[in-house]
């Protein structure tokens, strides 16, 4: 049977997000580089008409777009994993908690993330406007998220699904350098460090230095 392809490069945000749910769930994959040179030329196109990272390859099956990527690898390889629900009122959670990370945290973590990122792997000056207004959004934001992680487990209910992990890698990221903003509130506190010791999110740490081909 081929190997599923995830396309991408290996310290990219959107392709760790990807890898992540793959190690989640255990599924074998290979990690293909992509020359961010090659994006915009008619070949990279093809695959992924946005010129954008990721993209994936099931034996056959491309797929691009992060969070449908995702969802496609929990339906087809976790389909009992409960990544997503499918309890018609649990999968209704499920949505709503995917609605919630995508309108109010990711615009504003990976904004501020990408500025930390910059600083500490470019050593580039960081934009203190773009930082500061977007970190100052995002802790109204996580206020919200301890009023709802302080009656259940997990954005969803009291099991974890890709909600949770769709959180990753922007949550690190943005509490990087002299910011610890994801320990701020007691039940973001609680909720993220559980995530971020997940052996699937620690299985790919380092990325730069693993092997092209990640196997289980």
């Amino acid at each position: 049977m081929a190997v599923l392809k995830l396309y991408g490069q290996s310290q990219a945000t959107c392709t760790r997000r990807v890898a992540t749910v793959l190690h989640e769930l255990k599924v074998p994959f290979e990690l293909v580089p992509v020359d961010l040179a090659s994006i915009k030329t008619p070949a990279y196109l093809e695959h992924q008409p946005f010129g954008q990272i990721p993209y994936i390859d099931d034996n056959g099956f491309e797929l691009y777009e992060t969070r449908a990527i995702c969802r496609y690898i929990a339906a087809t390889y976790g389909p009992t994993s409960g990544l997503i629900p499918t309890e018609p009122k649990a999968h209704a959670r499920f949505e709503q908690a995917a609605s919630v990370e995508l309108n109010n945290f990711e615009p504003y973590a990976s904004k501020a993330g990408l500025e930390l990122f910059k600083a500490k792997v470019y050593n580039m000056t960081v934009d203190k406007t773009v930082l500061d207004t977007n970190l100052a959004i995002l802790d109204k934001k996580l206020e919200a998220y301890d009023a709802i992680l302080g009656k259940q487990r997990y954005l969803a209910g009291e099991t974890l699904t890709l909600a949770d992990l769709f959180h990753l890698p922007y949550a690190p990221l943005a509490t990087s350098g002299e910011n610890d903003i994801m320990n701020k509130w007691p039940n973001v506190s609680r909720w993220y460090n559980e995530l971020i010791a997940r052996p699937s999110w620690l299985a790919y740490n380092g990325a730069d230095k693993v092997k092209t081909t990640l196997m289980y």
